[in-house]
């Protein structure tokens, strides 16, 4: 699979990468095995770039993607974590009290979720994060979400991602987030090395377009895309679809539907469109895909090997889809 380098940093990662978001339990249990099942797949198509948060099953997909990769060759393989919320350790009465989905993660509640942007907040987030890997660095960290705290990612968020790239502890640096506007600016004011936006760059949201990936390119910074299938919908388009995370409108469903038969007319699955549309870019460096079995890897992997005829898109912009 095809390996590329986050600008200027030495940090390689595979065009398609794993979002181990799921094998942390998200919204339902996946059984331990299973993960590592995942895991494994991955390997075996090629990944070689993994990605996780504390904020994934308030740990459980760190502990588990570190276990799965404990024998594989370091140098073989790229982790991401990240930074911005910690995980604090909650009495044992209140997981008794507490159950059900913990912020969409079907885990105990053990612990609580705090934002925290200061500078040694991120230090001691990596630091947990290293723990539950199992790891002594890991290659690349993005700020989580700093939607709602701008003012501290900017004055002590980064600032602290900065010194520990410059110490060797991390080793490439950037934001994670699901809009653009905020990791347009870090682009523009920061050193960042990459950023992974997460459902902007898709079939049926272009919003990336307009000014991230132009600025990207400008500074010849790296884009990593998530939520492809913008949580299902382009996926398996039906009425019962998940878009963003909630019901998928009726005028989306029946856009995607619209996609899926040109695609369709081309031969072409509307998974393997879906997947490839974002890599057209020149500043994208990949596509990250969340799979929590070893089928949903091998499929995703098998989409993006198939090849994808230039008239589709002619096709799909013909018809006011693109």
């Amino acid at each position: 699979m095809r390996r590329i380098r986050i600008g200027s940093s030495a940090v390689e990662i595979t065009e398609l990468s794993f979002g181990a978001a799921a094998i942390g339990n998200l919204f339902t249990e996946v059984d331990p095995g299973q993960a590592a099942a995942a895991v494994d797949a991955a390997w075996e198509e090629g990944i070689r770039y993994f990605d996780t948060a504390p904020h994934y099953g308030l740990g459980l997909s760190e502990r588990r993607l570190g276990e799965a990769l404990r024998d594989r060759p370091r140098a073989e393989y790229t982790i991401s974590t990240k930074a911005g919320r910690l995980l604090d350790p909650l009495p044992p009465a209140w997981t008794a009290a507490h159950l059900g989905l913990s912020d969409g993660f079907a885990v105990p509640h053990t612990h609580r979720r705090r934002w925290d942007f200061s500078a040694d907040g991120i230090r001691r987030s990596i630091e947990d994060s290293l723990g539950r890997l199992g790891l002594d660095r890991v290659d690349i960290v993005y700020l989580h979400d700093p939607d709602d705290h701008a003012e501290a990612a900017f004055r002590e968020g980064y600032p602290a991602l900065e010194k520990l790239r410059a110490e060797g502890v991390v080793g490439a640096i950037g934001a994670g987030m699901n809009q653009t506007a905020m990791l347009t600016r870090f682009l523009r004011e920061t050193d960042v090395d990459v950023v992974l936006c997460a459902g902007r760059l898709t079939l049926l949201d272009h919003s990336a377009l307009d000014t991230l990936l132009p600025e990207a390119a400008a500074r010849h910074r790296d884009v990593v895309v998530g939520g492809v299938f913008n949580s299902g919908l382009l996926a398996d388009p039906r009425p019962d679809a998940a878009y963003d995370y909630a019901a998928a409108p009726a005028p989306l469903l029946d856009r995607a539907l619209r996609i899926r038969d040109v695609a369709e007319g081309h031969g072409v699955p509307l998974r393997a469109a879906a997947l490839h549309y974002p890599l057209r870019h020149p500043a994208v460096a990949g596509v990250l895909v969340g799979t929590r079995s070893p089928e949903e890897v091998r499929d995703a992997a098998a989409q993006l090997r198939r090849p994808v005829p230039d008239a589709l898109w002619d096709d799909l912009r013909a018809e006011g889809l693109l």
